[in-house]
């Protein structure tokens, strides 16, 4: 059977590299190379902590972040490095930081369904000295051993080459035919879409409309020398996280305040905003968030 994939993002990928397994079963995978979400992504790995209402998002995002053990495994059984994921614990901030206690309760019920939540406790900023070193802009947080985060590039790169798919770089239109489905002048049985944000633009011209909106962000890399490899992803109250990965790399979030409109290209790892339009304030925010990142990391 002839399966085409288009998108080679997080869903994608792993869908070739899992349809991959089945012999009878040709993959092809079609992804444009532009502005793709699983690149630009932080990839943080932590939902036990939210409280939106809405039960069907956290049981998927719940089952999601179990999943990345599954994959792991079964990578590793192939041989396969999974240098994309770290699981080094997760750290909460609130600036009411008696809140803390409140998120300590939530993730304990939610544990016994999501035992990967790990070790819980609220640490003082001496105890987090001692694992974060330098982290500054509080008196105590919530950790949690089970947080993780996943490098969006490497992901995609190590879970493409597992599959052995044939990868096509091109920007393509679906249509439907008496024989299946043509893409790009090839002929498949099935299809999946992994579009993301363009998951319209591909439906319309098959008269399918579809409520998927993108969401724009960036990330500042921040290269220090200290070892990293072991630092918890840090998530205060707003706007910033700060995600630290291996050889000193770390990166922070910044949330886009959009002025309305604007394409659904991802905005990937930059902070260049001459001429874009994204902003409100463009310099002087960005300004604010940067330092935040700088003091937050004492550098």
């Amino acid at each position: 059977m002839k399966v085409a994939i288009i998108g080679a993002g997080i869903v994608g990928s792993t869908a070739a590299y899992y349809l991959s397994k089945e012999a009878q079963v040709d993959v092809t995978v079609y992804d444009h190379g532009v502005g793709q979400a699983t690149k630009a992504a932080a990839g943080i790995i932590s939902p036990w902590f939210s409280k939106r209402r809405n039960k069907a998002w956290y049981r998927l995002a719940r089952l999601g972040a179990d999943f990345y053990q599954e994959l792991v495994e079964d990578l590793a059984k192939d041989g396969i490095k999974t240098d994309f994921y770290q699981q080094t614990g997760v750290y909460l901030l609130k600036k009411k930081e008696e809140k803390l206690e409140e998120l300590y309760q939530l993730a304990l019920s939610r544990r016994e369904e999501s035992p990967l939540i790990g070790d819980l406790a609220i640490l003082t900023k001496e105890e987090v000295a001692q694992q974060f070193p330098g982290l500054q802009g509080f008196e105590k947080l919530l950790y949690a051993s089970g947080g993780a985060h996943v490098e969006g590039a490497l992901l995609t790169e190590t879970l493409l080459k597992a599959s052995g798919a044939r990868v096509v770089q091109e920007e393509v239109t679906l249509s439907i035919s008496a024989h299946g489905y043509q893409i790009a002048g090839e002929s498949y049985e099935q299809v999946i879409l992994a579009t993301g944000a363009w998951l319209g633009q591909v439906l319309e011209p098959l008269g399918y409309q579809v409520d998927v909106r993108p969401q724009k962000g960036q990330l500042r890399d921040y290269q220090l020398d200290l070892v990293t490899d072991d630092y918890p992803v840090v998530m205060p109250e707003g706007e910033l996280d700060i995600i630290p990965f291996q050889k000193g790399k770390i990166s922070g979030t910044f949330t886009a305040l959009l002025l309305g409109g604007g394409d659904s290209t991802s905005l990937e790892c930059t902070l260049d905003v001459d001429g874009l339009g994204l902003f409100t304030k463009p310099q002087k925010l960005l300004d604010e968030r940067l330092e935040m990142l700088r003091k937050a990391l004492g550098v």
